[in-house]
């Protein structure tokens, strides 16, 4: 009896220890870093955010995501809500008919290239820009340096505007963008420029997609590395 009582009071002791050093471990290797968090990205826009003529994956938003991915940080597909031709207030329409239904980690905004196609008035798109990007800072869980406006690319320089006034283009052009930019100084929101880039492609074609008028995932990278960026910074 003395014998086997020793015998299981050593085995007892020895699985006590066996299960402390099992739980350190489990604990070491369970403990989640912070960039292994899982973020989120909303990108609102038109068939710019889409990527109209190119792959999904050559997309801004899924070419973000993934350099975000190639640098240690786990984020979710991009949520997406755009369409080709979109404008300012349809856009609104759209996120009023079908909110998001939660919040997101960071969030774009590109939107009033159809505004100036279209002839719009430029104080109906300051007005439906800033609510846009309200919208968008409550998107972002009210983080103001969570959100990112991208501005308006120059489609006159494309083969899609040859018949046109592209100097008028560019001109008003510049006009929506003066006005995004300053709202986003209003509001403390991160810009990213990417107009003049897309005014190369007056010289360099494989900046364009295959219908000549939208920008090719070259270009879009250009546009992506911008905002990863951006995003990093703020994950850092």
């Amino acid at each position: 009896m003395k014998c086997y009582y020793q015998e299981g009071k050593a085995t007892r002791v020895f699985s006590l220890g066996g299960l402390v050093s099992g739980l350190l471990v489990l604990l070491i290797f369970t403990s989640e870093p912070k960039n292994h968090m899982s973020y989120s990205l909303l990108c609102l826009g038109d068939s710019y955010t889409i990527g109209e003529s190119v792959l999904p994956k050559e997309n801004f938003p899924n070419q973000t995501v993934q350099l975000l991915r190639d640098s240690g940080y786990l984020f979710t597909e991009p949520t997406i809500i755009a369409k080709t031709g979109w404008t300012t207030d349809e856009l609104e329409n759209a996120i009023d008919e079908n909110p998001p239904s939660s919040t997101f980690d960071f969030v774009t905004l590109l939107i009033g290239v159809n505004n100036q196609y279209r002839e719009k008035p430029l104080e109906n798109y300051e007005s439906e820009f800033e609510s846009l990007l309200v919208q968008a800072i409550q998107f972002a869980g009210d983080k103001s340096n969570h959100v990112m406006v991208v501005s308006i690319p120059d489609w006159g320089v494309t083969p899609f505007a040859k018949d046109r006034d592209r100097n008028k283009i560019a001109r008003q052009i510049d006009e929506y963008n003066n006005v995004n930019k300053e709202m986003a100084s209003r509001y403390h929101v991160s810009y990213i420029d990417v107009t003049g880039s897309t005014r190369v492609a007056a010289k360099d074609l494989t900046l364009l997609a295959s219908d000549g008028l939208h920008p090719s995932g070259k270009e879009y990278a250009k546009w992506s590395e911008k905002i990863y960026s951006v995003i990093k910074r703020q994950l850092q």
